[in-house]
């Protein structure tokens, strides 16, 4: 990837997941920022223009719905893609309802990284080819 590459952010309360997807998306040549809820993945959001979010709907403070809601009424936001990536039980009935709100794609949890990088890389109109090697990075 560029020098400039893609700005990811994932918004998640579990620290462990976005520890696992950011050291992930690192490995691929990303630049990831993480928030812990939804308040901050808005704040974040609006100052740093992510090219992608990957959005948790179940977190304190500012869940992702609302979240959701708060970034597509913003004009600076309102385009940015947003992945929700949950693990609630409700799938079928969560998936219509978060593309309602404004949900670019629906995944669920578990979700390996690689699926998780495909889908970031369809938002940005890229092929995931895999993990870099040594030589690429």
């Amino acid at each position: 990837m560029p020098s400039r590459s893609p700005l990811v952010l994932i918004a998640d309360d579990d620290l462990g997941t976005c520890d696992l997807y950011a050291s992930y998306l690192n490995t691929l040549g990303y630049r990831v920022e993480t928030a812990a809820d939804g308040y901050q993945a808005v704040q974040k959001a609006r100052l740093m223009r992510p090219a992608v979010i990957v959005m948790d709907l179940y977190m304190p403070r500012m869940d992702g719905w609302r979240a959701l809601d708060e970034l597509r009424k913003n004009p600076d936001t309102k385009t940015i893609p947003v992945i929700v990536l949950t693990g609630h039980e409700f799938r079928d009935f969560l998936k219509p309802a978060a593309r309602a709100v404004g949900a670019t794609a629906y995944l669920t949890k578990p979700c390996r990284p690689d699926r998780l990088a495909t889908e970031i890389g369809e938002r940005l109109r890229v092929s995931w080819r895999g993990p870099l090697r040594a030589n690429e990075m």
